[in-house]
């Protein structure tokens, strides 16, 4: 890392422990900025992680798509372009020194407007990328993340100026070594495009059954293309992609509600309770009622 960056991390990393006073997730004032604190290594945790930047100040955490790693520290930038399930952890942090990181979420129309007002090259409607990845950050983006991350401190200039901000980190984004995949997620009747509306279908109707064949109609693809370019895209096949997201909103539903597994496991699309907690013990690393219990008791 340079010192330039350095430093630029270093006051990145003050501004977000500024305010972060306790572990955690905290939305900022600012529409679709996320600061996060831990003081000590934690997860794995899953969720979903949408079309967003996703920045260490301090630490380091890592992301598993499927059976691929990602990680990332301060020399470092993840951008994810459509909605991906995801397992995290971060994998350094210490009360001495906590992780701190960033995420901030773009619009599709964000980005549309940003590739319209500008001469960036466009790409291929059939090239297809992973839609997940790590690269190499440089000054100017951290210098605009910190010029964005600033106006907390003047909250009636957020309206009109972290548009401007949020735009050229865009660019910068854009501009980068994988900005294409970025790319490819909004421009209409690309095939990354028609797999991101079918991701969509998949999350909207996670507890229903569907046949490869008609996700491949609703992408007005064949079979065999649907399939290459839904891996390509999210690393995991759509019954693949269907079951993480399944057993992560049971996974809510058993933390949320006083129900049981049986019960949670029609709920979320399973015909057999036994195969529900086979794949959830699979996932997770326990059945769902130990699950439940030990995330109750760490709470």
């Amino acid at each position: 890392m340079s010192e330039l960056i350095h430093k630029q991390q270093e006051e990145l990393a003050e501004i977000i422990e500024q305010y972060t006073i306790d572990d955690g997730s905290h939305q900022t004032a600012i529409p679709g900025l996320f600061f996060s604190r831990y003081s000590h290594a934690i997860g794995p945790s899953h969720g979903v992680h949408n079309t967003s930047l996703c920045i260490v100040a301090q630490g380091k955490k890592e992301i598993w798509l499927a059976q691929e790693r990602y990680e990332y520290s301060p020399t470092d930038y993840l951008i994810t372009s459509v909605n991906l399930p995801i397992t995290g952890q971060v994998m350094e942090a210490s009360p001495e020194i906590p992780y701190l990181g960033l995420k901030l979420e773009f619009t599709h129309d964000q980005i549309l407007e940003v590739l319209r007002n500008s001469d960036i090259a466009t790409v291929s409607k059939e090239k297809t990328e992973r839609a997940m990845y790590v690269n190499r950050i440089n000054s100017s983006m951290v210098d605009a993340v910190i010029r964005l991350v600033r106006l907390l401190d003047s909250p009636e200039d957020i309206p009109v100026i972290a548009p401007l901000f949020i735009k050229e980190i865009l660019y910068r984004v854009l501009q980068g070594q994988h900005g294409g995949m970025l790319k490819q997620a909004v421009v209409q009747g690309s095939s990354t495009y028609r797999i991101r509306d079918i991701i969509e279908h998949i999350i909207n109707h996670y507890n229903s059954s569907f046949r490869s064949e008609e996700l491949a109609n609703l992408a007005n693809m064949s079979v065999p293309s649907f399939y290459r370019h839904f891996k390509e895209v999210t690393a995991m096949s759509p019954i693949q992609f269907q079951k993480q997201i399944r057993l992560q909103e049971a996974r809510r539903l058993l933390l949320s509600e006083s129900t049981d597994a049986a019960d949670v496991s029609f709920r979320v699309g399973y015909e057999s309770p036994s195969q529900f907690s086979r794949e959830y013990s699979r996932m997770f690393g326990f059945p769902p009622i130990e699950d439940i219990k030990r995330l109750r008791v760490k709470a």
